[in-house]
């Protein structure tokens, strides 16, 4: 698909430059206000705004990222100036920086976006709250302690004792900046075009010049005196938690800004109006770049900053240059309006960083990490960062998200209960060493002889938990009990080893009261298979009636250990041979209840032979290959499932059919559309190609087949919705990767050109990422796999009665995945994921 068209450079400077205004006036005030938080030389504030527009915004790599001073970085920096001095705290920013260039080196900025959300915010809203705490003095008037314990316990003697000119002046800021978005009509509406930042400053200073009061403003002294910085003093594990500290919070705040702009840029743009996605390797090379330049200048470290990348999203910014201009107003600002800068209030920057802090507290997030069940991460974080700082944060918020997902794969909840004289056992969660005490302890207050339900509802159950429940099943089947294994929701589970008790044939003669299946080939793992879910049916019923496995099939019988079982006959008791079962693991099991014959031309011979127990086993020579067994798999259709679908056969043939669906698939011999998706005759129109591809209207080398096919589901059979499938271990993908434009053209390669797009989608930064929810893909093939399966959603909306029908409102496009070697489907979810990527879903439960 073409990209976004390249636009003329003089053509963006006016919207540039536009933005770039509005921003530097958002910058100014902040700078200043974050300089005086941090403790730091104003200066250090301007100069860091400076070179974060103009380095960060050359070098790195979200075009429209404004980088600066951020108040995430304010409370490490203040601690770091009160324990080292200035001119050390500049040194460990030009050590940052060089971290930052060597984790981009590395290729590891996408890695740092892997820590939990619920610790990122954590640690954002305990950095927002020390703020608020520590501006709070200033804004009474008074001077802020060295901890935000310290600055909690004097706020009621400061309280006590307030300064009436400082919190006039702070109040009318926050009034301005709270009320500035709501004022009415249009000379609101005119003056709103204002960033509310500067008209607060700007309103709180002009009264204090006005009013001739007596407050502390700020002072900038000559560029002459500004300090830089000398080589790190003081111990060496303290200067590297710092180094290490700065690196860190400075790199996740810039990643996490970078790809909420790349959001908002994604909501407010059409695709022929974006810049380039970002870069996130360069992204950290840029800001690794800045917080160099910034440290050896005597600025404050640098990472990018949210608000002001938001505004410049917002202004019109179309490139990069946008963020440069900015840094140069600051310089000269910095230069030009020193006599201007030294009328503002430190009691009004004081209130607009309080407010910023505040702000970064966001009742959304505790939401979202409420609602994710992380809350006791989110508040334990916010707590030590507030009481032990943002590294000891951090550290102890990993600590606590471990913990809770470890007693989450731990906790199991099991119980006993009765209903009718049947016992019925309930083990809801994992099943591992940690839950067999509580497990055996149930177990144990099941009475011998009676029948009991035994109810898996997890998704893993390890060696001991098996070993466990395998040896109890034994002992009350011995004891003359009978014993039914489900699954959540009471669905029956098919044994898969013999030795378990399970099976649909038992060991020994200790059966279970579960029948071979409920579908038609219900295959199911149970506790015969330590370390997999136990209530996992991969089998659905392809037709309406019965299962074919379960035609024939007799009635129960008692065992030698008084238990019962069910014994089968005919093909459908066999495991190898039930429906959804490739040929090449077909057997002749019916020749063991019939006389041997001789063969017929090209055949083979059966014959009857004494078992080791002297019971009548057969022998069989080697399988029919070829046409041999596709007669033989249709032999068995006619016998076992034609008699079950007849009826609804005949209901199609007079009605015709009314599938729900065109579902386009890989021609892959593995993928069984009507097994991975429950469905029966009627429900699927179904096209299969290589590499499940759908040719682009007037495309060369077209081929209209495809085409006819979606024309004939969307008009004639007026399907309510269009799925692309694609699968694991797809070959076209793998022979695209390994394309090469000398190849000599053949019918195949002409076919995969239809598939160049998806290659040059996963190479594109221009496009969301595919990903599998819960994990990366594996390998390239993987992730062309993924990726194929968005772009060919794509293709299909450019065919005119895909794009009709869509508009009316009438027809939906679903993406699928299927892993073969997992058995798993997903499905594609709607927009992009925290980290900006297309998510396939996994659908019901996955082990």
């Amino acid at each position: 698909m073409a990209g976004p068209q390249k636009r003329s450079p003089l053509k963006d400077l006016p919207a540039d430059l536009s933005a770039s205004a509005a921003v530097f006036l958002i910058a100014l005030p902040l700078s200043l206000g974050i300089a005086l938080a941090t403790g730091a030389p104003l200066q250090a504030g301007l100069v860091a705004a400076a070179v974060g527009g103009i380095v960060a915004g050359r070098l790195g790599g979200a075009p429209l990222q404004v980088s600066g001073p951020a108040a995430g970085l304010t409370v490490v920096t203040a601690e770091l100036i009160q324990r080292y001095g200035w001119r050390t705290t500049c040194a460990i920013t030009v050590l940052a920086g060089v971290c930052q260039l060597g984790l981009a080196l590395l290729r590891t900025a996408r890695s740092a976006l892997m820590v939990s959300p619920a610790i990122v915010h954590g640690m954002l809203a305990g950095i927002g709250a020390t703020i608020a705490l520590a501006q709070l003095h200033i804004v009474l008037g008074g001077s802020p302690q060295s901890s935000a314990v310290a600055n909690v316990l004097g706020l009621p003697a400061q309280l006590a004792d307030p300064h009436p000119a400082a919190l006039g002046v702070s109040a009318l800021t926050l009034c301005v900046l709270l009320g500035w978005g709501r004022l009415p009509g249009r000379v609101g509406r005119a003056l709103r075009k204002v960033p509310a930042a500067l008209a607060a400053v700007a309103t709180a200073t002009a009264f204090a010049a006005l009013a001739a009061l007596t407050l502390p403003r700020v002072d900038l002294p000559s560029w002459r005196s500004h300090a830089l910085p000398e080589l790190p003093e003081g111990p060496v594990l303290g200067l590297i938690a710092a180094v290490l500290t700065i690196t860190l919070v400075g790199s996740v705040e810039s990643l996490l800004s970078s790809v909420a702009t790349d959001k908002l840029i994604a909501a407010e743009r059409g695709t022929d109006n974006r810049p380039p996605r970002a870069d996130l390797d360069r992204e950290l090379r840029g800001q690794g770049a800045a917080n160099i330049v910034s440290g050896m200048l005597g600025g404050l470290p640098i990472t990018g900053v949210a608000v002001r990348s938001v505004a410049n999203v917002k202004s019109g910014a179309v490139s990069r240059k946008s963020a440069m201009f900015h840094g140069l107003w600051v310089v000269l600002a910095a230069g030009l309006l020193v006599p201007v800068l030294d009328l503002i209030p430190l009691a009004a920057l004081a209130a607009l960083v309080m407010a910023v802090g505040v702000q970064m507290v966001s009742i959304t997030h505790l939401r979202t990490v409420t609602r994710h069940g992380e809350v006791l991460v989110y508040a334990t974080t916010i707590v030590a960062v507030v009481l032990g700082g943002v590294l000891e944060g951090v550290a102890v918020g990993i600590a606590v998200a471990v913990a809770l997902a470890l007693r989450r794969l731990a906790r199991t909840r099991i119980t006993l209960t009765e209903l009718d004289g049947a016992h019925r056992v309930c083990a809801r969660g994992q099943l591992t060493f940690l839950a067999v005490p509580r497990l055996s302890r149930v177990l144990s207050q099941v009475p011998h002889g009676g029948h009991v339900v035994v109810e898996l509802d997890g998704s893993f159950m390890d060696h001991a938990a098996y070993e466990t429940l395998h040896d109890w099943q034994n002992s009350h089947l011995a004891h003359g009990g009978s014993l039914e294994l489900t699954g959540r929701g009471g669905r029956a589970l098919a044994g898969t080893s013999a030795d378990t008790g399970t099976g649909a044939e038992a060991d020994g003669g200790r059966g279970t009261a579960t029948d071979a299946g409920s579908g038609a080939g219900a295959h199911a793992r149970t506790a015969g298979d330590p370390g997999t879910a136990p209530d996992r049916i991969s089998g659905p019923v392809p037709g309406p009636g019965p299962s074919p496995a379960a035609h024939g099939r007799t009635g129960s019988t008692s065992g030698a250990g008084g238990g019962h079982h069910r014994t089968d006959s005919g093909r459908g008791a066999h495991h190898c041979c039930r429906p959804w079962t490739p040929w090449q693991n077909h057997c002749d099991h019916r020749a063991a209840h019939a006389p041997a014959v001789p063969a017929g031309p090209g055949g083979t011979v059966t014959r009857t032979i004494p078992s080791a127990s002297g019971a009548p086993a057969a022998e069989t020579a080697p399988r029919r290959r070829g046409a041999g067994q596709l007669a033989n798999g249709i032999s068995a259709f006619q016998r076992d499932t034609a008699p079950h679908v007849r009826d609804e056969l005949a209901r199609l043939a007079r009605e015709g059919q009314r599938p729900s669906q065109l579902f386009l698939t890989c021609a892959d011999s593995r993928l069984v559309t009507s097994m991975i998706t429950a469905s029966g005759p009627g429900d699927l129109f179904t096209v299969r190609n290589v590499g499940n591809l759908v040719p682009l209207p007037g495309a060369e080398a077209t081929d209209d087949s495809v085409a006819a096919a979606i024309e004939y589901a969307v008009d004639v059979l007026k399907v309510a919705s269009i799925t692309v499938c694609g699968h694991s271990g797809c070959g076209a993908m793998q022979a695209l990767l390994n394309s090469h434009p000398e190849a000599p053209v053949t019918p195949l390669t002409r076919w995969l050109r239809h598939g160049l797009p998806s290659l040059k989608r996963m190479g594109s930064r221009h496009h969301a990422w595919a990903r599998i929810s819960g994990r990366l893909p594996a390998d390239a093939v993987e992730q062309l796999c993924l990726t194929n399966v968005v772009q060919q959603l794509e293709h299909l909306r450019a065919h005119e009665s895909v794009a009709r029908r869509l508009a009316e409102g009438t027809l939906e496009l679903h993406g699928m995945y299927f892993h073969v070697g997992e058995a798993q489907a997903y499905l594609l979810s709607e927009g992009e994921d925290f980290f900006d990527c297309r998510v396939f879903d996994s659908v019901g439960q996955r082990v």
